[in-house]
């Protein structure tokens, strides 16, 4: 048994960010954060949560793979931002949102690298034929976690959820090819969220101090985010004997465009096949990939049978990468 990339569903907030409204809120520039980062906008959810944001992904995903919900047997999602710190998991309030009942669902936490983590777990759990159909969810309320006050943080991140749904399949020509993650915890102060853990539980200091806010160490992260997305891209297309040639779209978590364009620029990628999608969005951490696999498939330019090189990095420090061939229905 083999697991198929069955379908894609993506939402955002109607709320728009510019950087220009950000300009008003934090001594920072339209032209410096393009500069920089190459975002322009984001969408910021206000009276919505991640499971909100997750459930309205989930239910397009779900309906595009011709499957009914009944047909699920397992949801996972990734976030860094969920709906409650401990529990339930968002995962269990996402099955109640949608009506599946008796399902396992459960969180998982790899940051920016999140979707690619759930396409390996559930690309394992098919081909252990411990289940035929499984929702993976990225989602993320970023904006809950940002401090607005930070220059350097707040103008990166946004809120949004892609989510898809990975059958099996007895085709080998449809199956997702290969995917591999990793981590590093040395750099785990790269990126970091260091307030209301056991480490540094709810405190007045906490507060003080906006611990449980995003914290993060932007120059260092560029750095090693170039090296290990660059080496990890390399190793999965030698390991698969594909060349870059035969790759229809190159999808990597959307960042930084400086970082995209360093890592296509390396990997010798031809432009068209390279995925931007960080000016609208920005940074939406576990949501970030399957949201460009959305814009992708919804302007038609990701048909059936293609073969897309998903890539990303985040907090952890995480990284993946994964051969993924689109086995879903063309829009109509």
């Amino acid at each position: 048994m083999f697991a198929s990339f069955k379908s894609i569903g993506a939402y955002v907030p109607k709320e728009k960010l510019t950087n220009f409204d950000l300009e008003k809120m934090v001594d920072t520039t339209d032209e410096w954060i393009k500069k920089r980062t190459g975002i322009e906008n984001r969408y910021i959810a206000k009276e919505e949560v991640t499971s909100d944001l997750a459930l309205k992904a989930s239910e397009i995903a779900i309906k595009r793979s011709g499957l009914a919900k009944d047909d699920i047997d397992a949801i996972i999602c990734a976030t860094i931002s969920p709906d409650y710190l401990c529990m339930p998991s968002t995962a269990c309030v996402i099955a109640d949102k949608l009506g599946i009942k008796n399902r396992p669902a459960f969180d998982i936490s790899a940051a920016c690298t999140g979707f690619i983590y759930l396409v390996t777990i559930a690309k394992s759990f098919i081909e252990s034929n411990l289940y035929k159909n499984i929702l993976i969810v990225g989602a993320e309320k970023l904006s809950s976690i940002v401090d607005w006050s930070d220059r350097n943080t707040c103008v990166l991140f946004g809120d949004g959820a892609g989510a898809a749904v990975i059958s099996a399949t007895e085709d080998k020509n449809e199956a997702i090819i290969d995917t591999h993650i990793s981590s590093d915890g040395e750099y785990q102060d790269f990126l970091i969220t260091p307030g209301s853990g056991s480490k540094n539980p709810c405190s007045q200091k906490v507060i003080d101090e906006n611990m449980a806010f995003m914290k993060m160490k932007g120059n260092e992260t560029f750095k090693v985010a170039v090296k290990t997305l660059t080496k990890d891209v390399k190793d999965i297309l030698k390991k698969n004997k594909i060349s870059a040639n035969e790759v229809d779209l190159f999808i990597p978590h959307q960042a930084n465009y400086r970082i995209i364009k360093a890592v296509g620029d390396s990997l010798k990628f031809d432009k068209d096949k390279i995925v931007i999608t960080v000016h609208k969005y920005g940074n939406t951490s576990s949501a970030s990939i399957p949201m460009a696999i959305n814009d992708m498939y919804e302007s038609g330019r990701l048909k059936k049978g293609d073969l897309m090189l998903l890539d990303a990095f985040g907090g952890g420090l995480t990284w993946g990468s994964a051969l993924v061939k689109f086995n879903g229905e063309e829009i109509k």
